[in-house]
């Protein structure tokens, strides 16, 4: 960096530290370090669209360079970030390098909480990286062509799939796929037989969307039931083999394909700051995101437990652009001689999308609830501005919507031709 410059560095390039960077981008004096290990910002909301093949990768994936491409003194570093000093105020990068830096960003994410549910590390497929969704659609598509060569697989749980978490991720997840396996499937592949396919999902509550009022889990139930998927509440995962789960009940569902959305922890690197760690090995911050104890070091997005009255800010992408917007603000606050401000969040609700023209949303502060199409096209308008936010292209999710929703299936299952599906078939004895 340069030496006359303001340093400031980020980790992360997801929704908090594409949002920081763009904030101090071309702003004089400053120079922004931005370090993220895949050197894409991944477009997480729709991670289960890519997973059952609504949208390709490059639909949801962003190179950094180029989104700041000519936007000021910000320079993309595809690094892995290894540690961080608070008090000598570095950043130390795989290969050995350290990065001192006036001001750090902590914005590096979350990965999945396994709870640790014996074999769910080595047999569960996550769903929080462009990576894992390739994953989950080649395992998808390499069962059923399995049992398009062998039917007598289905009885034995091949193309029975298994989603864990009654949250926004594994209801999107389990209507989607049930939607895909129902729908789709039986055009690509008709030698499998006909409803050889089921998805079930398991959460330890006993109401889908806990978040939410109960009549939002109510309608959300309701439309899972109605596309095919049966739901099993009330009762925890209790370990995940290779070809089977088995729950607290003692009931042991065979499968071949098991989609964890059961919770989420920071990242990795929260516990490599020699910070503080609370609820979820997040980062606990002050209410102007700073770290207590370190005025110039900010935790923001899913690595921080943002306060909020007495309690702490949802996950969600919407908290995470703000927040991280918020930090550029004060970085340039305190540049200026002045305090830095409480973060205040514009609070535009909670959504989840069922299936096609099914969501479930509640808006604003009061928590106006809207169910089906209106809340559909509430979910796209969220997600069309946080698109909008980072700089991305809208071109590419526009015409995915229209297709979503006037010509259903029709971009599925083209993105399902063999030639499309760009990875290796997965060894699943070797991934164990």
């Amino acid at each position: 960096m340069d030496a006359k410059a303001t340093s400031v560095a980020i980790v992360g390039g997801g929704f908090a530290g594409v949002a920081c960077a763009k904030r101090l981008a071309g702003q004089p004096g400053i120079q922004v370090e931005l370090f993220d290990s895949a050197g894409y910002h991944q477009f997480q909301p729709l991670l289960y669209q890519v997973a059952t093949a609504e949208l390709t990768f490059e639909d949801i994936r962003f190179d950094l360079a180029r989104l700041f491409h000519g936007k000021g003194a910000v320079r993309v570093r595809k690094a892995d970030v290894t540690a961080i000093d608070p008090d000598a105020m570095t950043v130390s990068v795989d290969g050995g390098e350290t990065v001192s830096a006036d001001y750090i960003v902590l914005a590096a994410g979350a990965r999945p909480n396994f709870f640790h549910t014996p074999g769910a590390d080595e047999y569960a497929y996550p769903l929080y990286s462009v990576e894992d969704a390739r994953h989950v659609r080649g395992r998808i598509v390499q069962l059923f062509e399995d049992v398009s060569a062998k039917p007598e697989l289905a009885d034995e749980g091949a193309l029975t799939f298994v989603v864990v978490g009654g949250g926004p991720t594994g209801v999107e997840t389990a209507g989607a796929l049930s939607e895909l396996v129902r729908d789709v499937m039986p055009h690509v592949y008709p030698d499998v037989p006909p409803g050889a396919a089921q998805v079930i999902l398991v959460d330890l509550g006993h109401h889908l969307l806990s978040g939410f009022s109960p009549e939002a889990g109510d309608y959300a139930a309701n439309q899972l039931h109605r596309r095919g998927v049966k739901l099993q509440l009330g009762v925890p995962v209790k370990e995940v083999g290779a070809e089977s789960v088995t729950l607290g009940d003692g009931t042991v569902i065979p499968t071949r394909l098991v989609v964890w959305g059961g919770g989420e922890q920071a990242a990795a690197i929260a516990g490599a700051a020699g910070l503080a760690q609370g609820r979820g090995g997040r980062i606990d911050v002050e209410p102007d995101l700073t770290v207590p104890g370190h005025p110039k070091i900010f935790a923001v997005g899913d690595v921080a437990n943002i306060p909020f009255g007495d309690e702490v800010l949802p996950q969600l992408g919407s908290v995470a652009q703000q927040a991280g917007h918020w930090a550029g603000d004060n970085i340039l606050l305190l540049e200026e001689g002045k305090p830095a401000r409480p973060f205040h969040y514009r609070d535009k609700g909670i959504m989840a999308m069922i299936g096609r023209k099914a969501a479930v949303a509640e808006m604003g502060a009061h928590r106006h609830e809207i169910h089906g199409r209106v809340a559909f096209a509430a979910w796209l308008g969220v997600h069309a501005e946080l698109l909008g936010n980072i700089g991305a292209e809208l071109k590419a999710f526009v015409a995915w919507a229209e297709e979503f929703y006037v010509r259903p299936h029709h971009r599925t299952a083209a993105l399902l031709e063999p030639s499309r599906i760009d990875m290796p078939r997965i060894d699943w004895e070797q991934k164990g």
